[in-house]
């Protein structure tokens, strides 16, 4: 059984709805959901807010916040992730931010820095990743740590 399954078997069973806030992995983590038959009783929706305009306009994460901390930090994942809740009907949701390179990088910000949030139940828990490989290698990489952390705040 593939985390994927977990998920939506874990969603199905508490009876939640789930919406997807992405940045770098462009819709990959919606994507690998509604592959799967019968996902549209878990999953709400998706955004794909690759800009800091769509993370501004779709989500509500403020356009200061962008400026001050960057699109890829900590504090913008969260509020990405709590946008989605609020601007949905869903009652969890995982954001993703980051830089999959192969350019982008900074030293404070090198490739392969990825921000997850999982917002559930008013709490948002973020994790700061560093990730490595190819630009496809990142991508994957942050789907299936999106998929584990929301996991692992859905046991709680």
């Amino acid at each position: 059984m593939t985390q994927i399954t977990l998920l939506l078997d874990k969603l199905r069973e508490k009876g939640l709805k789930i919406a997807t806030a992405e940045s770098c992995t462009g819709g990959m983590i919606a994507a690998a959901i509604t592959d799967i038959a019968g996902s549209s009783e878990v999953f709400e929706r998706g955004y794909v807010t690759y800009s800091n305009q769509a993370k501004t306009e779709e989500l509500g994460v403020a356009k200061e916040m962008i400026e001050k901390y960057g699109a890829v930090s900590a504090i913008t994942a969260e509020h990405m992730a709590r946008g989605a809740l609020k601007n949905s009907k869903a009652d969890v949701a995982v954001a993703v931010t980051g830089i999959a390179g192969p350019g982008g990088g900074t030293p404070e910000k090198p490739v392969g820095l990825v921000f997850i949030a999982v917002a559930y139940k008013g709490a948002c828990k973020v994790t700061k990743n560093q990730l490595s490989g190819s630009r496809a290698d990142i991508r994957r990489e942050a789907v299936t740590r999106a998929v584990n952390q929301t996991l692992l705040v859905l046991n709680f």
